[in-house]
């Protein structure tokens, strides 16, 4: 049956990214948001989907760093019929855009995935760009990426990541590894950058976000520690208003006592899942580089006990943010769909329940955060989480 061109979804209550509406509406008009309204104001004629007692409208999650799903790792099949599986596996946890993001890689691999992202702008709604995390990281902070692959850029490599496409391109770097310049020319280019698997001091990360640096990827993780004598990444991103940072809700990444604190800084913070293959798929290993990584309560780890990933998915985040963290559902919430949407550019048409605003929506339950459906841009799907 086909969608009604104008209809509605009324629930108990609508966050439409700023306040929490009780007893609101969402009225869709294709693609888009038309208004949201008290439900009593509705036309008697407009076709109308209740949610149940006590359900939760939403924007939908906005994930900027997923590295797989559904069985998939994008490194290994960085192609539209890969990159559509991950989209797939991610729309059942809430996320109705995401940006598929490759680890650190060779060149030819780099250039697929580029190809695969642009190929699918403009049909595939979730996918809205691409995350590059490396190859231009610090090799004393590699995490699970392949030292074989970490590297300095080249002049060949800033002409690619700059050539015109369509959708947003994050690009994690270590900015002590890359030339002067380089961020510059990147962010001139209307690229963002995040700092990540780097050993940059205080004064090196200010110098990058002068540049134009405003994201830190898995706040914490694969970066040079806080220390009394010098702050590093940690302590610019959290007393930049002007940052967004990453975090990984999992309970294994980052202790919540560390998040917790990050949240108190000035920065603004987005949940993020790092996931890899098993989110949303069957199977509880899958190799990198070609070696298995295991997940095993919840941590997603190589032999050595390195983590690799996650296996997280946006809706476990939200509640872990909740239950964890101790933060209220409306501002997780917003980590989840307000924030990204800010950092990568998209927040005048994502990441709010508004009109004008594409109609990208998740239904859920506020106590177990289970999805119950899904819109984007205002075609509805299943979306039970299993």
């Amino acid at each position: 049956m086909s969608t009604p061109t104008q209809h509605a979804v009324a629930a108990d209550w609508v966050f439409d990214g700023a306040t929490v509406r009780r007893g609101a509406a969402v009225v869709i008009e294709g693609p888009r948001i038309a208004a949201v309204v008290p439900r009593t104001e509705l036309p008697a004629t407009l076709p109308l989907r209740s949610l149940p007692d006590g359900a939760w409208l939403a924007p939908g999650f906005i994930d900027v760093q997923v590295n797989g799903g559904g069985d998939v790792l994008f490194n290994d099949i960085p192609t539209a019929a890969g990159i559509r599986a991950i989209a797939a596996a991610h729309r059942r946890f809430g996320t109705t855009a995401l940006l598929p993001t490759l680890i650190s890689d060779a060149p030819e691999k780099t250039e697929r995935a580029l190809a695969a992202v642009e190929e699918l702008a403009g049909t595939e709604p979730s996918i809205i760009g691409i995350h590059l995390e490396g190859p231009f990281l610090s090799p004393e902070r590699p995490g699970v990426h392949d030292l074989r692959h970490i590297r300095p850029p080249t002049a060949e490599d800033g002409a690619m990541l700059t050539a015109p496409r369509q959708g947003v391109t994050v690009v994690t770097l270590a900015p002590e590894r890359v030339p002067n310049g380089f961020i510059r020319q990147l962010a001139g280019a209307g690229i963002r950058i995040c700092l990540g698997h780097s050993m940059a001091t205080y004064a090196e990360t200010r110098a990058a976000m002068v540049d134009g640096l405003t994201g830190f990827t898995h706040l914490f993780n694969a970066m040079r520690p806080l220390a009394s004598r010098e702050p590093g990444p940690i302590a610019a991103a959290l007393e930049s208003p002007g940052a967004w940072f990453g975090m990984i809700a999992d309970g294994a990444h980052v202790d919540p006592a560390m998040l917790r604190l990050a949240l108190r800084g000035a920065a603004r913070p987005m949940l993020v899942t790092d996931a890899m293959p098993p989110v949303g798929g069957s199977r509880s290993t899958f190799a990198l580089y070609g070696e298995d990584i295991t997940v095993h309560a919840g941590r997603c780890t190589r032999k050595d006990g390195t983590l690799a990933g996650a296996a997280l998915d946006m809706a476990t985040a939200v509640r872990n943010c909740v239950r964890l963290l101790g933060v209220p559902l409306d501002v997780a919430l917003r980590f989840a769909s307000v924030h990204p949407a800010g950092f990568i550019g998209l927040d005048h048409w994502l990441g709010r329940l508004a009109p004008g605003y594409r109609a990208d929506i998740v239904a859920i339950d506020p106590i177990t955060a289970e999805v119950l459906e899904t819109w984007i841009a205002g075609r509805d799907g299943a979306s039970a989480v299993s």
